[in-house]
């Protein structure tokens, strides 16, 4: 009963659209690791759907024209970042011999999107349970990690808005995640990291379809049709001005959402989670993050990667 009440009481602070992301996500973790989550299963179906409702509601704040130009702009920049962090995780993989199903899980992730990624080619991997939860608890542990200490190195280094939305768009692994740190540094970061991070998001169906081809599998290849209501919503606010001020209400209540998802994300992870993943995935998932995180802010930094 305990668990519950204070389960309930940190949900309805994190809704309550007074606490910033990474604060939701701070109170999420020290939930989960000091109290047994009471809600484990509805919590995570909750947090998958908020996540995608909240991406759609951000939609209605977005220029389309904004959006078409950084997804143009980010097509090479994605293709081949999703390569490179592919072919770094699966050699990491095989010096620290991490097995070939959990490194290549969390080389998608990393290369992708997080958790949205390993669920889609998990199936097709026949990833069992346990590599599932080993992949998805390294990235969930890095993406926390991520949304705390992205936005103050940005600042230190004095990176520009466009600069930082960039970075959280390609070094983040969760949308969530993205989201909430670009939130933190500015409106621009938002609508950067978001628009690009969606584009990176659309490469789930390639790869997926690329991983089937090779293993021969008949995995049913999950689409990531929220980002399609994306599009819709920034067409109806670039294109159909009377319904601003619903607009507006849509972005506050998707703020609020993606608070509520991180608490949810954050109360997820326990220290039964942590010692699961064990120390050979999480190393291969740190030093791959590391990698992809240096090598695109300094490439950002020089101007070789822009919009």
């Amino acid at each position: 009963m305990l668990q519950r009440i204070v389960f309930l009481l940190c949900l309805l602070v994190s809704a309550s659209g007074f606490v910033s992301p990474p604060v939701a996500l701070a109170i999420g973790l020290v939930f989960g690791l000091a109290l047994p989550h009471p809600f484990s299963r509805a919590s995570r179906k909750l947090s998958k759907f908020l996540l995608q409702a909240s991406v759609v509601g951000l939609g209605f704040g977005m220029n389309l024209h904004q959006v078409v130009h950084a997804g143009r702009s980010g097509f090479v920049y994605t293709m081949l970042g999703i390569s490179f962090a592919l072919l770094a995780g699966m050699g990491l993989g095989a010096l620290l011999s991490v097995p070939r199903v959990p490194a290549f899980l969390i080389s998608t992730g990393t290369a992708i999107c997080g958790g949205s990624a390993i669920a889609a080619v998990g199936p097709i991997t026949q990833a069992s349970d346990e590599e599932m939860a080993v992949a998805l608890g390294t990235v969930f542990v890095l993406n926390s990690a991520a949304l705390l200490i992205f936005p103050i190195i940005g600042s230190a280094l004095k990176l520009t808005q466009m600069q930082f939305g960039l970075w959280a768009a390609l070094a983040i692994h969760d949308t969530s995640s993205v989201v909430g740190a670009a939130a933190k540094y500015g409106a621009e970061a938002l609508a950067i990291a978001t628009t690009v991070k969606l584009a990176r998001a659309l490469w789930i169906a390639p790869v997926s379809l690329a991983t089937a081809m090779v293993r021969g599998a008949k995995a049913k290849i999950q689409w990531p049709w929220f980002i399609a209501l994306f599009c819709l919503a920034a067409v109806c606010n670039t294109y159909l001005p009377t319904g601003a001020n619903a607009y507006a209400l849509a972005v506050k209540l998707a703020k609020i959402g993606l608070t509520v998802t991180l608490f949810l994300i954050g109360s997820g992870i326990s220290v039964a989670t942590i010692k699961r993943v064990g120390h050979r995935p999480l190393l291969l998932g740190i030093i791959l993050w590391l990698l992809v995180s240096v090598v695109s802010l300094s490439l950002i930094r020089i101007g070789w990667i822009t919009l």
